[in-house]
Order: C-alpha cells, then structure tokens, then sequence
C-alpha cells in the first residue's frame, strides 16, 4: 500500500481520511457498508494510470474518519455535505463521483443536490431513485417482510447488531461479504432476518477464500473495524426515514449531469431495484450507459475489477 497517498482533510467540520494515487482530473470514490477506502484498491491505480487523480474517502464513521456520536450526524444530507467538503478540500470541482452501495446514494444525492460541482457521477450495485415517496422508508420495509425483519429494520436499534458483530468481528464480516457475493449459489437470503433471531444465524461460509477476497484483504478490513467499530457504520442506516423528511423538496427530481450505473445480475440491491433502472430514461436523462454484470455479486468493484475499471474509465473519457 505504499504507492498510496494517506492523508486526512477538513471537510464539513470533521476529518476524513482518504486515500489517493495519480494526478489529473478529480475522481472521488465513496464505498458503501460494511467496507472502507479499501473497497477501491484496484480502481485506485488504474485510474491514476489513465492520467486521473484518483481518490479514495473513508465514510464519516470510518477508519481513520471522524466519528460523531449521534445518530442523526450520519444523516444523508450530512454525508453530501463531507462529499462536497472534500471536493473542496482537494482543490474544488467539477470532480467526477463515483459511489457503491451506500456510496452510491451518497454520490446520486450529490449530484442532484450540487450538479455545478460535478463532471459526472457513477452509482454501482443501487440504482438512482428519487427521494421520496407516499410511505415511510421503515414502514414499507416492516410492511414487507412480514412475519421477519427487513435487514435494515433490523439494523434501526442501536447497539443489537453491534453486539452480534462484535462477538466475533472477523467472522462475521467474512459471512456478510461471502453471502452477498455472485459465488455462492443458492445462498441465505440475508436480506430477512427471522424475528428474534440474529442475522450472523443466516451466514454459511466458503471451504476457500474466493480470488476477489484473500485473507490479506479480509485483515485489512477487520483491522479497520477494530478500530472503528460498528456505530457509525449501522447509523446510515437509522436515518432512512430522516432522510426521506430532509430530501422531501427534491422529490421526483432528475440528476442533470451524466450518469452511468454498473450492478450485478446476483446483487439484492440491483435486483430490487428493477422498477428505478426501468426509469433510467427519466431519472438519469444523460445516462451514458447502464450495465449489469452476469454472474456478479454486490461486491462489484472488487467481484468484477477489470470490467469494473473498464467501464469506469470509457464513462470518465466521454466526459472530460
């Protein structure tokens, strides 16, 4: 990790860590749960490479990121607020935002909150859909799960799923990437969890690791943890419905700039969101492409790096 640039900024009031390699035009890369800067090792330095200044943030509540201590500090309109803090603090747009997972809906509400300081943004895993919508967020979710519990649902008290994390951190990360993956054929559906159970109950595990995910890789990620914890990480999701009061304004509303979305053809996000991606021609008017990948997991850009690194860089050559 030594041709990595390590180095913390002040952004929207706090410090975030970030990781960067390259020069040229700004390119931010913003993961999602439960990962880190890490997430983009492979993109890191293939963009660099093309000639880009590629750069990764640990999330607020990550890593080496500042951790508030409230739930609602990790608000959406907050995390916007340290993409655009960032921005700054490299030296000022237009950048071009790239997002996975919870990444992906911090980048999407970027661009359509401040489209005058992006180039373009790129969403892997989960589609853009537009704030709002007749139902609160947790509403629809206990309507839907019925007699389980919609893992966000089950994420909403604090300290439950901490607990179950800590107890033994390492394996537990390990069973939450292995089943989310594309390798693993006909595996839990750790999207429900049974009432009064735990999610960890649901997890299997690989005989051998998969080549996306060594054991070098799941250190990384564990040591992160360690550091961290988990407090931060599950307040994302503890704010859907705040987020759905704070974004009400922007309901139904495009993002102007151009757009291109990657997900995998076995990932639950991309799958569930179906009906967005079918309104992509609405939603994202300048969207320079929409690809799933056959075969691949909710990992993408670490399941699929060299597809992943292609098509990021063909998006990034139409619009510079």
């Amino acid at each position: 990790m030594n041709h990595f640039d390590f180095h913390c900024v002040e952004a929207n009031g706090i410090r975030i860590h970030v990781a960067e390699q390259g020069e040229g035009p700004l390119v931010l890369m913003v993961h999602g749960f439960p990962e880190s800067w890490y997430s983009w090792r492979h993109q890191l330095p293939a963009l660099a490479a093309a000639g880009y200044r590629a750069v990764a943030m640990d999330v607020r509540g990550y890593g080496r990121s500042s951790k508030p201590t409230r739930v609602e500090d990790y608000r959406m309109v907050l995390k916007v607020a340290d993409v655009i803090g960032v921005v700054a603090a490299l030296g000022g747009g237009p950048a071009t935002i790239i997002g996975h997972d919870w990444g992906a809906p911090i980048v999407w509400n970027s661009a359509l909150l401040r489209p005058d300081l992006f180039r373009g943004v790129a969403g892997l895993s989960v589609p853009y859909a537009p704030p709002h919508g007749p139902t609160r967020p947790t509403t629809g979710m206990r309507a839907m799960a019925g007699d389980n519990e919609f893992y966000i649902e089950y994420f909403q008290q604090p300290g439950r799923a901490e607990a179950e994390i800590e107890a033994d951190l390492r394996a537990w990360l390990l069973g939450f990437y292995w089943c989310a993956s594309g390798d693993i054929d006909h595996g839990p559906n750790i999207a429900m969890v049974d009432r009064g159970r735990t999610l960890r109950e649901k997890f299997v595990y690989p005989d051998t690791m998969p080549a996306w995910l060594t054991e070098a890789d799941l250190d990384v990620y564990t040591r992160e943890f360690e550091y961290s914890g988990f407090f931060g990480p599950l307040s994302r999701y503890r704010n859907v419905d705040r987020d759905w009061e704070d974004l009400a304004a922007f309901a139904e509303r495009p993002i102007t700039i151009p757009a291109l979305f990657v997900g995998g053809s076995k990932d639950g996000p991309t799958i569930w969101g179906g009906p967005a991606i079918a309104r992509f021609d609405e939603t994202l008017p300048k969207l320079h492409q929409s690809v799933i990948l056959d075969g691949c997991g909710h990992w993408v850009q670490q399941e699929r790096a060299e597809e992943t690194n292609a098509l990021l860089l063909d998006f990034l050559a139409a619009i510079h």
